[in-house]
């Protein structure tokens, strides 16, 4: 065993253990002031060192060393109560909360927060690859976990957040394939007169979420200026259906409507004004826009398998509700729109997500470009042709 060289008062000491480790300790003084060794290992003796002087530097600047018992599931679950459940949507609790709980909590429950390190989760994230998750979801418990452990950090809990020192599986983005002009003119044909002819013209017209079409209130809808604002969402929280805010500033938004979107909400209002009067008593008031024929908000599955049973009758391929949305962007794109514009109708946090998502319409857009600047460049030529 190497003996540790003699140090000043405060900068601890360092050895190599009996089983090959090296062990770096410090004295701290705890919070009733009772001095405590707090001792930090590493497969070398830089890397147990650099550990117990980044703990040196964080007590000195008045932070509060990781130690305790506490185990990853008991931190998790404080985690969830604590920060997670009063800060975001409902929706997006019950989906945090789902995979700690059938992911997180039964394969890292068991290790002490301070003693779970890189491998622990990398291991774990490859046996949720292995157990035939996407990569796309594992990456998603990933940003779970290093979320809840950079709170930790905040907190003093743990000094490194090791999620973020493992790679997540890599995910190949599956290709956008929306309807085309032709194919959405044909959709739209196909919906004409149909109950809920309206919501389909919206979604195509404004991609709108599922759950923003769903959570759009009369209120918000202004037929005479053509103007449409998306102020909530329709998301089912414990199994009841609710409204709440759009998930981000951006989605927070004002659009203006095209005429065939003007039309079609008139004639949806007059058909609900009709719904309302044969329901009498049976009407439930929400104020909502798309309802079912007694005024209760409509389920979301239930409108999606409704549009695949139109596009099926049709002869068009299969969609998803949110591939109307990608249909939108697309039928702006391929009109060249600007990117940003796009990005505002669609309610996109950042215009990175709307350039990568729909890079698939960008070479017509390209190819319009470059024959607009020869027309340019040609009538240039031409001009100065004259001249000489």
């Amino acid at each position: 065993m190497t003996m540790a060289s003699k140090r000043g008062q405060n900068e601890g000491t360092c050895y190599q253990r009996k089983d090959g480790r090296w062990e770096a300790a410090m004295t701290i003084a705890t919070v009733d002031g009772k001095p405590k060794r707090k001792s930090f290992y590493g497969r070398t003796k830089a890397d147990a060192m650099r550990q117990m002087r980044a703990a040196q530097r964080e007590h000195e600047a008045g932070a509060p060393i990781a130690e305790g018992r506490q185990t990853v599931r008991q931190y998790m679950d404080r985690w969830l109560a604590d920060v997670v459940k009063p800060s975001v949507r409902p929706g997006t609790y019950a989906s945090y909360a789902s995979y700690v709980r059938n992911h997180i909590n039964p394969n890292l429950g068991h290790h002490r927060l301070t003693k779970l390190n890189p491998q622990h989760v990398q291991e774990f994230l490859n046996s949720r690859t292995e157990a035939g998750l996407s990569p796309r979801t594992v990456q998603y418990i990933r940003a779970i976990l290093r979320r809840a452990l950079g709170q930790g950090m905040k907190w003093g809990l743990v000094t490194r957040n090791v999620a973020v020192l493992v790679d997540p599986p890599r995910s190949r983005r599956s290709e956008v394939r929306p309807l085309t002009p032709e194919q959405a003119r044909l959709f739209l044909e196909a919906v004409r007169d149909d109950r809920l002819e309206a919501l389909y013209v919206v979604a195509v017209a404004l991609g709108l979420r599922q759950g923003e079409v769903l959570g759009l209130r009369w209120e918000d809808v202004d037929l005479e200026m053509g103007k449409l604002r998306v102020r909530y969402a329709l998301q089912r929280v414990d199994g009841k259906l609710v409204l709440v805010e759009p998930k981000t500033e951006r989605s927070r938004r004002t659009v203006d409507l095209p005429a065939p979107a003007i039309d079609a909400l008139r004639a949806h209002r007059d058909r609900q004004t009709f719904e309302r009067s044969f329901a009498g008593n049976r009407w439930q008031e929400w104020g909502l826009v798309f309802t079912s024929p007694k005024g209760t908000p409509l389920d979301g599955t239930a409108v999606t398998k409704r549009l695949q049973r139109i596009l099926a009758a049709s002869g068009l391929p299969r969609q998803r509700f949110h591939d109307l949305r990608h249909c939108c962007a697309s039928l702006l794109l391929a009109q060249n729109v600007p990117a940003r514009v796009v990005m505002e109708i669609l309610g996109h946090s950042q215009i990175a997500l709307t350039m990568n998502t729909y890079s698939h319409v960008m070479p017509t857009a390209q190819r319009e470009a470059a024959t607009l600047m020869a027309r340019i460049l040609g009538n240039q030529s031409a001009a100065t042709g004259s001249d000489g």
